[in-house]
């Protein structure tokens, strides 16, 4: 297991404790694994662009929450902070409705950076776009 602890998805859950952006755009946390965490996003209006499909920035909101939230359950969020650093998403085919998963899994999980492989799909499991997030980890003040 990667985990800093043995995490329920209930306690994941209690991270959130105001309106943020995760709370605004519906994500949900799906599952977690000893070596991966899974949230997922409706498409609907909310993360529609102009053409009535999947907007590439929702994607983005997406895969950098599950990554960031995968690299706080790591280490140990009371002495430490992660946060995204670096993105980069390919989005690959469109998705008008339904909801899309992204599984978070790490590359490399150093002292002071974690790297996230992160493909996203569909309802019918198809790949509809792949992120590679950099995670930054650093003391709290």
């Amino acid at each position: 297991m990667i985990w800093f602890k043995d995490y329920t998805i209930e306690e994941l859950k209690g991270f959130m404790t105001h309106e943020n952006i995760v709370t605004a755009l519906g994500l949900e946390f799906v599952e977690v694994t000893p070596d991966s965490l899974s949230f997922r996003l409706k498409v609907d209006s909310r993360s529609h662009q102009i053409h009535g499909i999947l907007h590439g920035g929702a994607t983005c909101v997406l895969t950098e929450s599950v990554g960031s939230f995968a690299s706080l359950m790591v280490i140990n969020p009371e002495t430490h902070y992660a946060v995204g650093s670096h993105i980069s998403t390919n989005h690959l085919r469109p998705v008008k409705d339904g909801y899309v998963t992204a599984i978070a899994k790490p590359v490399h999980l150093g002292r002071t950076k974690h790297v996230w492989d992160i493909p996203v799909y569909n309802d019918d499991g198809k790949l509809i776009a792949k992120t590679e997030l950099t995670c930054a980890v650093t003391p709290k003040p």
